[in-house]
């Protein structure tokens, strides 16, 4: 009778417990300025300023317009307003989940390793069936592509991003839900006067008044998003206890044009010679002013405030830490120039083994051949938003897992799968560290890159013993006829 107490006892502790994790929201809270880098289309073909957003990690959305604390499984949200979301109804703002914002899925487990346009709308799809139902059930919602609700799902396929990231306590976020819950989410869009930076600067100084502000003098009077990062990385540093954190995501490789740098507008006159050579011909007295502004009052490099305060979403040392320990962090998640060095001599071995084993018909040149697998493989998607290519080669047809959890899968192909790990290896250990992943997300793919030289290896020898085999069977039979 005791044990049976005692067993029930228990039981009812645990579920108490489990229900507690599900329902209690997130000890820790933050907001952060979202930095994406520019697309070069429309108007950021001149203008080169990239796209702002907000990141929360306490926030979580009920609904693309509902906001809620998250319970303690979720991995926080980003918020973003746009010309038009191309929703039924008018919306000022939507927010997803920030696993969804990043890579498209739920569980980074499954994000893809690889992006193509074919990748993306597979995702975004999948996306507007599970979340936006009542919200873009047709067209031209659900058909256009200039509904931008599309650029909040899997967003690191078409662009790199920064997140500058400040601790908020509870109470912060409280009262930002329900100041959202209850205001209009109504868009009223301006360019000018209300645009993308305009709104994320009015979230963040919701929380902290006057940490993001406009540079009236190197953005001719209109908000931008690298000047709202630049004047919340200034306010952090008057106020260290907010314990300034920078993420880095880097673009997914793949067949999409790489983004790049995001720019004040100063910054862009100054660099960009399509508008430099114009503004040197009709107005040769406003480029000096316009180099001088920038060079002396306009300069911010992210990549620069990554490298001094790194972080990570999942980061759970958000203490504040000692002058040995940042340096220790600095390394983990930036990486050495000499770690980075040791990688890419690593790799050339294994790019010259896989030049002289090559086998099944892969172009020798890796860096056409993803753009190939995308050429002649059709993606789709499995129940959990991982992504599978189905390839028809030579008469022979296979697939191949894309995303972190499946292409090692028993039913990827082990030669292509090695080859695309490889390609993806090799472009990111080319590119310079501002375009490149993080150290701990380099070495995951690292290892499974090291997984998929063990599996090829096994298969080539099979690939092999069998050419002998048959070639000995031959040899014999033709001895018999002799």
């Amino acid at each position: 009778m005791l044990e049976r107490v005692l067993s029930k006892g228990f039981f009812s502790l645990a579920l108490m417990l489990v229900l507690a994790s599900l329902t209690c929201p997130r000890a820790r809270g933050d907001v952060g300025i979202v930095l994406n880098e520019s697309l070069g289309t429309s108007m950021d073909r001149i203008s080169g300023t990239g796209h702002s957003a907000v990141y929360f990690s306490r926030i979580c959305p009920e609904s693309p317009v509902w906001l809620r604390l998250c319970r303690s499984d979720e991995s926080g949200s980003v918020m973003s307003n746009y010309i038009n979301i191309g929703e039924s109804q008018g919306f000022e703002w939507n927010i997803v989940p920030l696993n969804i914002y990043l890579y498209g899925v739920e569980d980074p487990r499954f994000r893809p390793l690889f992006g193509s346009y074919a990748v993306k709308n597979l995702l975004e799809e999948r996306y507007r069936a599970k979340y936006l139902q009542g919200y873009c059930d047709g067209p031209p919602c659900s058909t256009s592509s200039k509904a931008e609700w599309r650029e909040m799902v899997g967003a690191t396929l078409i662009r790199g991003m920064y997140v500058f990231v400040i601790d908020t306590t509870v109470e912060q976020d409280e009262a930002l839900i329900a100041q959202f819950n209850a205001s209009p989410n109504k868009n009223h869009f301006n360019g000018v006067t209300r645009n993308c930076a305009d709104f994320t600067k009015r979230v963040i100084n919701t929380y902290f008044p006057h940490a993001a502000s406009t540079d009236y003098l190197n953005d001719f009077g209109m908000t931008t998003p690298k000047a709202i990062a630049r004047s919340l990385v200034r306010y952090s540093d008057r106020n260290p206890k907010l314990n300034l954190r920078v993420l880095h995501f880097a673009q997914v490789p793949g067949t999409i044009k790489r983004s790049s740098d995001v720019r004040a507008v100063t910054e862009q006159l100054y660099r960009s010679k399509k508008l430099l050579i114009p503004m040197l011909i009709f107005a040769d007295y406003g480029v000096p002013v316009v180099a001088a502004s920038y060079l002396l009052t306009g300069r911010f490099n992210p990549e620069r405030e990554f490298e001094k305060h790194p972080g990570e979403a999942e980061n759970t040392g958000y203490a504040p830490r000692s002058d040995k320990a940042l340096e220790g962090e600095q390394a983990q998640i930036v990486g050495t120039s000499a770690e980075w060095k040791r990688y890419r001599q690593e790799l050339d071995p294994l790019l010259g083994e896989r030049g002289r084993t090559e086998a099944g018909g892969e172009p020798a040149d890796l860096r056409r051949f993803f753009k190939r697998a995308a050429k002649v493989g059709k993606p789709r998607l499995d129940a959990n938003g991982a992504v599978w290519i189905e390839v028809a080669n030579k008469g022979q047809a296979f697939e191949v897992g894309l995303s972190a959890n499946n292409i090692l899968a028993r039913d990827s192909d082990t030669q292509w799968a090695y080859s695309l790990l490889l390609w993806r290896a090799e472009g990111v250990l080319k590119s310079p560290k501002h375009r490149r992943e993080t150290m701990p997300e380099f070495e995951d793919d690292w290892e499974l890159l090291q997984q998929a030289r063990l599996r090829n290896a096994i298969v080539a020898s099979k690939y092999r013993s069998s050419d002998k085999l048959a070639k000995g069977g031959a040899s014999s039979e033709g001895g018999n006829d002799d």
